[in-house]
């Protein structure tokens, strides 16, 4: 399917290009006369203008609070979208960030996680190298396409820990081709737009993330000036970015209404087209609570290699991790003689274990996670009950 989308894009381009030709203009052309017109930066605005449909979308809450993290949620990915898509958008001279940390967050961002992303095209090969350090997991992912198109992230690439090949001292590099390269490999394709090296903790206070730098292999020493084309693409990219991704999350939080404090199975055909991992089960859900009530989820976790849960706010942003605790994982969580674990969800603390704070908020959205099954083991659905506290 999505091969058969990028095959009608590039239709599409050809036509296009095609109906200029005969015009006697060029792709450039266009880009120029709009930047010079300033219809590239109307168009980014009109753009953002819209992202606001996704704070009045059913389901979402009208209260002023809610309202106004919904308005930081736009003030955030704004600038994240920026950041990737103007900023750091040569996919000539890729530089990997951070897109969604502390104070960009989006699509249930995990605590437990250093999320580095990277502008990259197929046409070009590169080389990442790094130093494994102690983190829990890495993983190195590309993906085709991006939240503002149609299709979402398609995965395309994948290279995990166990499979990454050190030196003696921890140091790896790694190509990112079409065709297989060097001992370790990362695989491209043509539509390729994005790598994104995905760290997982058990512990983020005492394990030292890995060190990760990504490098073009063409041989140029210098980016190009930029160009219309450039901002113009990157402006129009960037909006299409905070209104596509806004509006997509805006209906998961809707749909996830209709389980309320149960935390089922999520499509992971959904998920994956998100830029989530095909390795990690998720089971998304909406929560809510009033004054005097918790949220109990038990469950026996099955063997894995981890696992996490995490509240959100509406807007599937993890709750302040920094200052709160509002996640609990395989590594952090007491567990009952059994081998089982109690969470509850609560406005106080209960005096109980595993205690997630809701930071002042009265519903959300929230996030079970079993990461790597061992195998042929099933997957477990957390079981859930609203207790009066």
């Amino acid at each position: 399917m999505g091969n058969l989308l990028f095959l009608f894009l590039r239709l599409l381009k050809f036509f296009r290009r095609t109906g200029l030709k005969i015009r006697g203009k060029t792709e450039a052309d266009i880009h120029a006369e709009r930047v010079i017109s300033g219809k590239a930066w109307e168009e980014f605005c009109d753009n953002l203008k819209s992202a606001g449909a996704s704070l009045m979308y059913p389901g979402a809450p009208r209260d002023a609070f809610s309202q106004a993290e919904g308005l930081r949620y736009l003030s955030r990915l704004t600038r994240g979208g920026l950041e990737a898509f103007v900023e750091y958008c040569d996919p000539a001279f890729p530089v990997l960030r951070r897109m969604a940390h502390e104070t960009v967050k989006l699509g249930a961002d995990n605590p437990d996680n250093y999320y580095f992303n990277a502008q990259i095209s197929g046409k070009y090969n590169y080389r990442i190298c790094g130093k494994r350090n102690s983190v829990h997991y890495i993983g190195f992912f590309t993906q085709n396409g991006n939240y503002g198109t149609t299709g979402g992230l398609a995965p395309c690439g994948t290279l995990e820990h166990f499979n990454l090949k050190l030196e003696d001292d921890g140091s790896f590099e790694i190509i990112l081709s079409e065709t297989p390269t060097g001992k370790n490999w990362l695989k491209t394709e043509p539509q390729t737009t994005m790598v994104m090296v995905r760290q997982t903790f058990l512990n983020r206070f005492t394990e030292t993330p890995a060190e990760v730098t990504i490098e073009n292999l063409d041989g140029r020493k210098a980016p190009e000036p930029l160009t219309p084309t450039m901002i113009d693409e990157g402006l129009k990219t960037a909006s299409m970015f905070v209104a596509g991704a806004s509006i997509m999350f805006a209906k998961w939080a809707n749909g996830f209404q209709r389980h309320t404090n149960q935390l089922p199975l999520f499509s992971p055909e959904i998920s994956n087209a998100a830029g989530g991992d095909n390795n990690i089960i998720y089971y998304h859900s909406h929560w809510k609570l009033e004054d005097h009530e918790s949220l109990v989820i038990r469950v026996k976790p099955p063997d894995c290699d981890s696992w996490n849960f995490q509240l959100n706010n509406y807007w599937m942003e993890s709750l302040d991790y920094r200052y709160f605790t509002i996640s609990i994982n395989k590594a952090s969580a007491h567990y009952e003689p059994d081998g089982s674990v109690i969470v509850t969800v609560a406005h106080k603390d209960p005096g109980k274990p595993n205690w997630i704070n809701t930071c002042g908020h009265h519903n959300g959205t929230m996030l079970w996670r079993w990461y790597r099954l061992a195998e042929g083991v099933v997957a477990v659905e957390p079981g859930c009950r609203v207790e009066i506290t």
